[in-house]
């Protein structure tokens, strides 16, 4: 189930970042321990970006699950990233947030640049 939902949350979001005009560069990025939801490019600049997905608004907005940690985790994860493609001096950490209610259509809220 929890598999399901996730792939349901990348698939929106992929496409919903692709509407708005971002080049996916990929997706579920790993560093040792710390993961990046997705990366994608925009204006030339990379994003790391966090998809927080609900199917209601019953334990309120998806964002407020992204903690001080996650947002330590996704600055050392892009840093690293950064190594690699030593191409971009700067970035941006966002994070998506999806609500997917039953027979509604998905509400999308992005959070740009939430920790620098």
């Amino acid at each position: 189930m929890q598999q399901e939902l996730g792939r349901t949350a990348e698939i929106l979001a992929r496409t919903w970042l692709e509407q708005q005009g971002y080049e996916i560069l990929d997706t579920n990025w790993r560093y040792g321990h710390l993961e990046v939801d997705l990366i994608a490019r925009k204006d030339g600049l990379p994003h790391f970006i966090e998809v927080k997905y609900r199917s209601s608004a019953r334990y309120g907005p998806p964002e407020i699950k992204v903690n001080r940690q996650k947002c330590r985790n996704l600055s050392n994860a892009a840093a690293a990233w950064l190594r690699s493609h030593p191409g971009y001096r700067d970035f941006r950490i966002d994070v998506l947030a999806i609500t997917d209610r039953k027979g509604q259509e998905p509400e999308y809220y992005l959070i740009r640049n939430v920790f620098l």
